[in-house]
């Protein structure tokens, strides 16, 4: 093992997987799959040692996911059974474990994305992680202090990438965008990624159910000073929604609460330029880039 491997081994991040979060509740799921790697390793007459050298890893790795302490890297699954002859049973977990593997946080925030019926998200620093592109996910992730690991930048992107997913469901939830102005102008990974995140967000903004509006930074005065806001309807009229500035940036449920946050996001939303001026916007700024 590299010494690379070795470093990320100890962070709790390497090539094989992540380490569990406490509390997660892909748990029972996680120890299922390392009690099944188990079995079918000794179905197949390998020891630890035997099965961690021809899958490159170390054994205290191979003993982590069999006792379901580290979720496994879908590769790893993969592999392992091909190397134990598993006849695809390992590979049956490949999805769940997909999912398993985003941060808790991300897999929360996606379950309420993939119930909402509409989708209110005003952006104030960076382009709404819905509309990054995954080098300008990259890039951005790679922005943070302390910087993440290789293995952590990775799992993280899988599960901004994934959230995506939000636009292939049939019927589409209405979607509403407001970016501020410089998010546009930030070269975030260098001025060729800012021009292929641009393009993206034009294509994004012609989907039917999208609606894509800028914030110029010559407006002197809105509510979206606060930082970010989110709001998520549901079909049964419920709903859930956060600002970075207020109600302690956590998400809420309350009625009263929502309204605010409806009540700042519908200002926004009349102060920016209209859908049409908006997609103008940032077609100059893609020239101009």
């Amino acid at each position: 093992m590299n010494d690379e491997s070795v470093s990320n081994e100890n962070e709790g991040v390497d090539e094989a997987g992540w380490d569990l979060e406490p509390g997660d509740e892909s748990a029972p799921l996680v120890e299922a799959v390392g009690r099944l790697v188990r079995f079918c390793r000794e179905q197949a007459g390998m020891r630890v040692a035997d099965f961690a050298q021809v899958m490159g890893y170390g054994e205290d790795m191979i003993r982590k996911l069999e006792r379901g302490v580290r979720i496994p890297r879908v590769e790893f699954l993969d592999r392992a059974d091909d190397v134990l002859n598993a006849g695809g049973h390992l590979r049956a977990f490949r999805e769940d474990v997909e999912k398993a593997q985003y941060p808790k946080k991300v897999r929360d925030l996606k379950k309420k994305e993939d119930m909402a019926v509409e989708l209110q998200l005003y952006s104030n620093h960076n382009i709404h992680g819905l509309l990054q592109t995954a080098e300008y996910a990259r890039a951005l992730l790679g922005t943070w202090r302390p910087t993440y690991s290789q293995g952590e930048l990775e799992r993280m992107l899988a599960g901004r990438m994934a959230r995506k997913s939000v636009f292939e469901r049939d019927p589409a939830p209405e979607l509403s965008f407001v970016q501020e102005e410089v998010t546009l102008r930030r070269p975030v990974g260098g001025t060729m990624v800012l021009r292929r995140q641009l393009e993206h967000m034009l294509e994004v903004a012609q989907l039917p159910y999208v609606e894509l509006q800028v914030m110029p930074t010559a407006r002197a005065s809105h509510p979206g000073t606060g930082g970010r806001i989110q709001v998520l309807k549901f079909a049964d009229g419920s709903g859930a929604g956060r600002m970075d500035d207020d109600f302690g940036g956590r998400p809420v449920d309350n009625p009263r609460q929502l309204r605010v946050l409806e009540l700042r996001y519908g200002i926004i939303r009349a102060q920016a330029l209209t859908p049409e001026e908006s997609l103008a916007f940032i077609e100059q700024a893609l020239g101009e880039t």
